[in-house]
């Protein structure tokens, strides 16, 4: 017995070190990778990552001895993909009324994992999570970060914040029902004084951006689908009160007053930016605002939520929504504004975050400014350019590929088929 448990040890110390000895260098040869800071497509190029890190980038590079080789060479290689707008913590069932009333947090968080991995493996590398309720998404990416569970790097903004009867708040049921608890433990707020509370709690629970809703929305039961929940003044004092604590801010805005309001507070996104008008474009460029589309999300709502028991009203705002805001979001693209990619992702199923490039397409972007949103310059908005959205030296090694041109057909980023994420090899073939 006891040389058997010898045995085992030994075997077991070898496979540590045998591992160890592995991850130490890595190299990728790639048949094309593409530039995402340079917008250029580049071949026969060799990527070399010690642990974690890019080291070397080229055509001829020194291999270390013992370094695990990757023979990518007939596929495209890029940057470890970002979405900046997910709710990485849920996707709707086929039963709108259970998961309002039947579902703990405790039923959310046991497959929240389910949907980190399904992320991980369609090619994001990285997500801005942009409101969980009970803390999910704290839990999930202090997992992911301690390596407990696979799924992409995370910053995650806690409460979303909004006005009471607004798109936080639960409307259209039955007024006795208190779904809260803690009253602190919400994202609801009204005026300068709970508004600077509710920023300061989500500092507190450990949010990396703070989220708020700007306007009303589509998955909410109020009657519009885009006037303005806040006033001005509430605005700017969320964002100055976000800004004071080191935080980015993140505006849900649908209508166009409300997204224009949003801009003049000084938000540094808009999400979804529905019915943007000439104006705010105007102003958002000149401001630097960026705007996370979030296109595929409607189409997906008018197509599905029937069979999924949402009530008609909310298929009807995604309807009311839909054809404007293509021309809207071609307009800005036209006028040159910032874009950062964001799917909404929950809204639509986990793992299929790359279904919004064939739309950026559609509204005029080419396919490598379209594959820039969602690298260099979500790493931009999220502060993160030095450390990711581009395969170059002293970043993370965070690198996927894809076998198709992504570039004559950006479609083909929806079949990843290897994932790299901080040197760390998760998919690789299929």
């Amino acid at each position: 017995m006891k040389n058997k448990i010898v045995i085992l040890l030994i075997s077991l110390f070898s496979i540590v070190t045998i591992s160890q000895a592995q991850s130490k260098f890595k190299l990728i040869k790639a048949g094309k990778l593409i530039d995402t800071e340079n917008g250029k497509v580049l071949s026969n190029q060799m990527i070399l990552i010690e642990g974690n890190i890019i080291k070397a980038v080229g055509v001829n590079i020194s291999i270390p001895q013992g370094a695990e080789i990757f023979d990518l060479s007939s596929t495209t290689v890029l940057p470890g993909l970002i979405d900046c707008h997910t709710h990485i913590t849920s996707e709707p069932s086929n039963d709108y009324y259970g998961d309002m009333f039947r579902k703990s947090p405790i039923d959310y968080a046991v497959v929240a994992h389910i949907y980190t991995e399904r992320t991980l493996m369609a090619g994001f590398t990285m997500v801005r999570d942009l409101g969980s309720d009970n803390l999910i998404d704290i839990s999930l990416r202090n997992a992911i970060n301690a390596g407990t569970i696979p799924g992409p790097r995370m910053l995650v903004a806690t409460f979303a914040i909004g006005a009471t009867g607004g798109h936080v708040d639960m409307n259209g049921f039955n007024p006795n029902l208190d779904t809260k608890g803690n009253k602190d433990f919400t994202g609801v707020a009204d005026g300068n004084d709970e508004i600077i509370k509710r920023v300061r709690n989500n500092v507190k629970w450990g949010a990396d951006v703070i989220k708020f809703c700007a306007t009303a929305g589509v998955l909410s039961e109020e009657e519009s689908v885009g006037a303005p929940q806040y006033s001005l003044e509430e605005m700017k004092t969320l964002v100055d009160e976000a800004h004071r604590w080191g935080k980015k801010v993140a505006a849900h805005a649908h209508g166009a007053e409300g997204i224009k309001m949003a801009v003049m507070a000084g938000v540094n996104s808009v999400e979804h930016c529905s019915l943007v008008d000439d104006e705010t474009i105007i102003l958002m460029k000149q401001k630097g605002t960026y705007l996370v589309p979030t296109l595929y999300a409607l189409d997906y709502i008018i197509q599905t939520y029937s069979q999924k028991g949402f009530p008609e009203k909310i298929i009807n705002k995604a309807k009311s929504l839909s054809v404007q805001k293509e021309k809207c979001f071609a307009n800005a693209v036209k006028a040159g504004v910032k874009i950062a990619y964001g799917t909404d992702a929950s809204v639509i199923p986990h793992g299929e975050n790359a279904r919004d490039f064939a739309y950026m397409i559609k509204a005029g972007m080419t396919s490598m400014q379209a594959i820039q949103t969602a690298t260099i310059s979500a790493a931009d908005l999220l502060d993160m350019k030095t450390k990711t959205g581009s395969i170059s030296i002293g970043k993370y090694a965070d690198i996927i590929a894809v076998f198709n041109d992504p570039i004559a057909d950006v479609t083909s980023l929806e079949h990843v088929s290897f994932v790299m994420k901080n040197g760390v090899v998760y998919k690789n073939g299929k």
